[in-house]
């Protein structure tokens, strides 16, 4: 009996220590990629962090090669219009106060101003989200979608604002617009050309991880299928967030028996192929994963000829997901390496850059030191995660 105990603690601080590694992984990825974040041509990234790209955590450089910021709208979801408009001012005037001066200069960098080591908008909204979770679990509530949502549009609109970054992405936009309207708040998603896209799964971990250890996890896919909905209505999506769920719950649970590689890799392809085109079992061949040594630059012009050329760069879930389990596949015995070749990629690095760090905690149990110790608020951040264990794992 003591022996059976004794592997049951075991296995619960494993779990734990995958669950604390994951959460802290999601700020890494994304604050590493941040500066170069939407950079779609990779010699950029190189002229921008000579001689070969970004190797540890930097602030955003002054301009940005391929920003189109100012081609998006200020008052809503997607790009702008030649049309006038009267709708109110979403950017500016709603959120992003003080911000919008920003927004119609050419080359202005979209995370403008944030200094080495901080995060994007969609990240500091999973730091809002573990903490509200573990306020509602301290005081007996379970996750509940117009409380979340009430608890968002609160910290959006703050003023001065209770973050730092210049940019909001289209759902940002197009929710507020939709609440300014008069829509009830949890029908304000709005649905734009990039409605299904990664920035919409960087909010789904804190979420799923405090759930996954209480609830069987169909109950915990519809949950964090609500909480995608409410911002980015989308079906297809959905099937991507049942998959994520499914694959946090199994590199969260696993035995030893778990451990192996071909399990792992063949669970990282099976949440993959959940979308069209997201076969990546022969890219994964014509490439050895594993942990050897050739030098950085390496990796990053044979995962080009994946991430780049069979799948784009940009937002959009039905690339830009198979693209994180791709990477994972291929580098998860080294996570440094993995987060480091997926910024220096480039595109929708830092969003991906989350979800790749959170798959990546939960599959080693650690995180990337050199990077999370060097976050602009990891004392904050490493004192509300491990309270968020505290609480979900003990």
């Amino acid at each position: 009996m003591a022996v059976h105990n004794s592997n049951i603690k075991n296995h619960q601080k494993i779990t734990a220590d995958r669950a604390r590694s994951a959460l802290q992984m999601l700020f890494v990825g994304d604050s590493l990629s941040m500066p170069v974040h939407w950079y779609y041509r990779p010699m950029d990234i190189w002229r921008a962090f000579p001689p070969d790209g970004v190797r540890k955590l930097e602030a955003a450089p002054a301009n940005h090669p391929s920003s189109i910021m100012s081609l998006h709208s200020t008052s809503a979801g997607g790009r702008a219009t030649s049309q006038q408009s009267s709708a109110p001012q979403i950017v500016g005037d709603v959120i992003l106060k003080g911000r919008a001066k920003y927004w119609n200069q050419a080359r202005v960098h979209y995370h403008h101003g944030l200094e080495a080591g901080e995060n994007t908008l969609n990240t500091w909204c999973a730091h809002l989200l573990i903490n509200w979770m573990l306020e509602r679990a301290s005081s007996g509530s379970d996750y509940e979608v117009i409380d979340w949502l009430n608890h968002y549009v609160e910290f959006m609109i703050a003023e001065p604002p209770r973050h730092p970054d210049t940019y909001a992405e289209s759902y940002h936009r197009g929710f507020f617009a939709n609440l300014i309207a008069g829509q009830p708040i949890d029908q304000c998603g709005a649905v734009t050309h990039d409605t299904p896209s990664m920035g919409a799964l960087v909010t789904v971990a804190p979420l799923a991880l405090a759930l996954l250890p209480k609830l069987p996890l169909d109950v915990v896919q519809t949950i964090c299928r609500q909480h995608v909905w409410s911002t980015h209505p989308d079906k297809m999506l959905l099937d991507v967030i049942d998959a994520y769920v499914k694959l946090m719950s199994l590199l969260l649970s696993r035995t030893d028996e778990g451990n192996n590689e071909a399990t792992v890799v063949s669970w990282l392809c099976d949440a993959a192929a959940v979308v069209d085109g997201g076969n990546i079992a022969p890219l994964l061949s014509a490439h050895s994963a594993g942990a050897s040594d050739q030098k950085l630059m390496r990796y990053i012009s044979e995962d080009m000829a994946v991430v780049g050329q069979r799948y784009s760069l940009a937002c959009y879930i039905t690339d830009s997901w198979p693209s994180v389990c791709y990477l994972a596949a291929r580098h998860y015995l080294n996570p440094k390496r993995a987060l480091l070749v997926n910024t220096n990629l480039g595109g929708e690095n830092a969003h991906r850059g989350s979800v790749l760090g959170t798959v990546l905690g939960l599959i080693n149990g650690s995180t990337v030191n050199d990077f999370y110790s060097c976050l602009a608020n990891h004392s904050e951040i490493d004192s509300d995660i491990d309270q968020w264990i505290n609480h979900f794992y003990s």
